[in-house]
């Protein structure tokens, strides 16, 4: 094999590993790109839903409609009911704040329709990991409340469950459904606002945005390493290419022959 083909066989051997390196960094930036959209859409559903006024969960949320969990969510409602604490879960894990540590509270609110919500009435010691709550039980008459909508961290009511928990890492609405006696909604309420107001116990648990991953950032990233990839590769395909060969010069040696054979035919 001359050295020439063998430079062409590597030389497209660089460029394909390079195109394939380009093109699985490619895709993984406009995944990049994809996920900062989703995040957009996040911050203004969140910004559309926290800037409208408190409304009746009856408007979004209609007996005997199956509303989309997605278009309501971050929205302010008002809601009225009784608690239920015989059913009430333990959120434990999640702090007042990054230096206090503590659990959530998790009680239904039964609506006068049969219907119920969970409510997520706030924040007790770490201590307090029995429910139900005794220091932070709820008032045993009717309460008016205002709140927060908020998706589900599981499943949908209706979409599975399993075993009776009284204690949860996140709110999954399809595990609490399969265990209650009566209908639930598809997103839960984190409580602002509550008449009778609550004792000292539970404490309100403040909303807190999620950190927002620098998608844009790792696209650029992602991007950059492309057209590293595609460039080092040209780089590398040039650098081996055979040299063009140097114009040949003109020898001495040609003038001088013809000069020599002039020479000899004049003598003779």
């Amino acid at each position: 094999m001359s050295r020439s083909a063998f430079l062409s066989r590597r030389s497209l051997k660089v460029l394909l590993l390079a195109v394939a390196v380009a093109a699985v960094c490619v895709r993984l930036g406009i995944w990049q790109v994809s996920r900062l959209h989703e995040r957009n859409a996040f911050v203004a559903a969140l910004d559309r839903g926290l800037a409208a006024s408190p409304v009746p969960i009856d408007e979004l949320l209609p007996a005997g409609v199956t509303a989309d969990p997605e278009a309501i969510r971050y929205r302010r409602v008002q809601v009225t009911g009784t608690y239920d604490p015989s059913h009430e879960v333990v959120l434990y894990g999640r702090g007042l704040s990054a230096e206090v540590n503590g659990n959530h509270v998790l009680t239904p609110l039964l609506m006068s329709d049969g219907r119920a919500i969970v409510v997520d009435r706030g924040w007790v010691p770490e201590r307090y990991n029995d429910p139900p709550v005794g220091p932070a039980a709820p008032p045993a008459g009717p309460v008016a409340l205002t709140g927060i909508l908020i998706p589900s961290e599981g499943g949908l009511p209706g979409e599975g469950g399993g075993p009776r928990v009284t204690e949860t890492r996140r709110v999954d609405l399809a595990q609490l459904s399969s265990q209650l006696p009566y209908p639930i909604e598809p997103l839960y309420l984190l409580l602002r606002s509550q008449d009778p107001a609550p004792s000292s116990l539970p404490r309100p648990a403040p909303f807190l945005l999620p950190d927002a991953p620098p998608h844009l950032s790792y696209a650029i990233q992602w991007f950059s390493f492309a057209t590293i990839a595609l460039v080092g590769a040209a780089i590398l395909i040039r650098r081996d290419s055979p040299s063009r060969p140097a114009p040949s010069e003109r020898t001495a040696t040609d003038g001088t022959s013809g000069r020599g054979r002039t020479g000899r035919s004049g003598r003779t």
